[in-house]
């Protein structure tokens, strides 16, 4: 073989480190330019409401401003403040209280409607369901809680009024420490679910047929199927819908606030209830910047083990 058959055949070396690229064509470079325009207005957005609010709320949590004045340089005394605060301590075990409770209702409730769903049934009906289940959600969640306010009324809402028939005495739903934190979960949870229960029924959908008839070949039935193969299959939508709804129920503000006010005493006070209070009540803005900054670390912790113990529980087709 001749010198120029063998560097015809040789493989084109790798650019030694140093060397300059190759150019990108002209139509790579448009390409490019296109992407980065399609995503500037997210970028903007996300940098403008998001990434700035959160370093702004940094930086105003180390001062003492109320408007009127000046800013004075507190240092962490605000956050000194917020963990011998009675009220802020109260305000986040409620918090943690009712996320641990409302996303679990809210997940099992969504999770048995969308396997239900799942079942034989018409079409038509099936769409039925799901436009019921989903409308809550539409819907402003302060309007919803004064008409749920007027409903669960001691005394003349309809609630008790049902109840009644049975025999059973008017509940205290709103005046009563645990009843008016259960009250506000099941307002919550009546809103929320349509969220989750949408995302089930697509992962339902997702799940090949073929397994769950070979599944019924081999016998396997009723609970045992959905154990054995529904939710294994079903983990990485079931992990979207507790991040998402974990991260709601700690942001929760418009239940209690409009159902309760926080009451009776601090039983429903939420963590954003106290920052919204601080800020734009006693115009503590500081001392609200440093409640919200603690609760945006709890938010990123919880996050953070989710996805950590999802490398366990989560299996991917």
């Amino acid at each position: 073989m001749t010198n120029t058959q063998v560097s015809a055949v040789r493989p084109r070396a790798a650019s030694a480190p140093g060397t300059v690229a190759e150019r990108p064509s002209a139509r790579e470079r448009g390409t490019r330019l296109l992407a980065a325009l399609f995503l500037a207005p997210t970028v903007v957005g996300i940098v403008v409401f998001t990434v700035v609010p959160i370093i702004g709320s940094v930086v105003l949590s180390l001062f003492h401003w109320n408007v009127i004045d000046s800013p004075g340089f507190a240092g962490t005394a605000n956050y000194r403040e917020v963990f011998t605060d009675s009220t802020v301590l109260v305000s986040f075990r409620n918090t943690l209280v009712f996320m641990v409770f409302a996303v679990a209702a809210q997940l099992l409730i969504a999770l048995a409607l969308a396997l239900t769903l799942n079942g034989r049934m018409p079409t038509w009906l099936r769409s039925v369901f799901r436009s019921a289940f989903f409308f809550p959600l539409v819907l402003s969640a302060a309007s919803i809680s004064v008409v749920m306010k007027y409903l669960f009324n001691q005394d003349f809402g309809v609630i008790n009024w049902l109840i009644g028939w049975f025999g059973i005495a008017p509940v205290p739903w709103l005046t009563s420490e645990h009843g008016a934190l259960a009250t506000v979960i099941i307002v919550y949870v009546w809103q929320q679910f349509g969220f989750s229960f949408l995302l089930f029924v697509g992962g339902l959908n997702n799940i090949p047929k073929e397994i769950h008839e070979a599944a019924a070949l081999d016998g396997a039935t009723g609970l045992r199927k959905h154990l054995s193969i529904t939710l294994p299959l079903l983990s990485p939508t079931l992990l979207v819908a507790s991040v998402v709804g974990i991260i709601n129920a700690l942001q929760v503000f418009e239940q209690p606030y409009v159902l309760t006010d926080g009451g009776p005493g601090d039983s429903t006070r939420t963590v954003v209830m106290v920052i919204y209070e601080r800020a734009f009540e006693q115009l503590r803005f500081g001392e609200a910047s440093a409640v919200g900054v603690l609760l945006f670390v709890l938010i990123m912790a919880v996050t953070a083990v989710q996805f950590r113990l999802s490398r366990r529980f989560v299996h991917y087709q």
